[in-house]
């Protein structure tokens, strides 16, 4: 493994990562609340967050992506797998809700993997994807997985869940606390509220809420009518009429 990997196990075992994951937390709860029904699945690294939504009755399912930055993880509850971002090994339309995150950045194949998951939602699903902000100071600090991988402005997701057909619902900025120096070991909710209020472009992450598009293979465009007494011709290959022309009278009596 490169030495300048950080993966997300070793991450949230940190104070720092334990700081992020409550904060994230925090805005995925208003995202989706806990009575959220149906089956939840976690994509990429997403262990730290599916207590949320994890119920005896509707257990969450976690499948961590085959790279350097989500592999390694400890045993979460017999339903967690490593799974290949191009092949899911999932039914078609099982999942109810599908939440994203250290996935999309460090994917090889993002549309790929975002047609995978366009796949295994069902119709009236939702997708929650968190991706690193491209104008945040976390994608530009090598000590998290949130420094891994491709950054995006939002204008750069929303295009590539519109290539996947999905439509993007809902942004939010998240984790304005500092990535580098002294833990936050306050009141960091003050720190987020402020963040949130004065720099809402400038957060760690993008969270996007998104749903299916099932209409995107249909043409926006209707298809041109003909009135029905509009009869057309089909033009000729050559302009100039074809018909051999008549001789002159004295070129046929010699």
């Amino acid at each position: 493994m490169p030495a300048n990997i950080h993966t997300a196990a070793s991450f949230y075992a940190t104070r720092r990562g334990q700081v992020a994951a409550r904060l994230l937390c925090q805005r995925m709860a208003a995202f989706w609340p806990e009575s959220t029904q149906g089956h939840t699945l976690g994509l990429g690294y997403a262990l730290p967050f599916l207590p949320l939504w994890d119920r005896p009755d509707r257990p969450c399912m976690s499948a961590r992506l085959d790279t350097h930055v989500t592999r390694d993880a400890l045993p979460w509850h017999g339903r967690d797998c490593i799974v290949n971002g191009t092949h899911l090994p999932f039914d078609d339309l099982k999942f109810d809700r599908i939440v994203m995150i250290h996935a999309l950045e460090v994917s090889e194949d993002k549309n790929s993997l975002l047609r995978q998951v366009w796949k295994i939602l069902k119709d009236d699903g939702q997708l929650l994807l968190v991706v690193p902000n491209r104008a945040g100071l976390w994608a530009h600090t090598d000590n998290s997985p949130f420094g891994q991988g491709t950054p995006f402005s939002r204008r750069q997701i929303t295009r590539w869940l519109a290539d996947a057909c999905f439509q993007a619902q809902r942004h939010e900025d998240a984790l304005y606390v500092p990535p580098v120096g002294p833990c936050p070991a306050g009141p960091v909710r003050m720190v987020e509220w402020t963040g949130r209020n004065l720099f809402p472009r400038l957060g760690g992450v993008c969270m996007i809420e998104a749903v299916k598009d099932i209409y995107a293979t249909i043409p926006a465009r209707p298809a041109t009518l003909v009135p029905a007494g509009l009869r057309l011709r089909q033009a000729g290959v050559f302009s100039r009429n074809t018909t051999p022309r008549r001789q002159p009278r004295d070129m046929q009596d010699t």
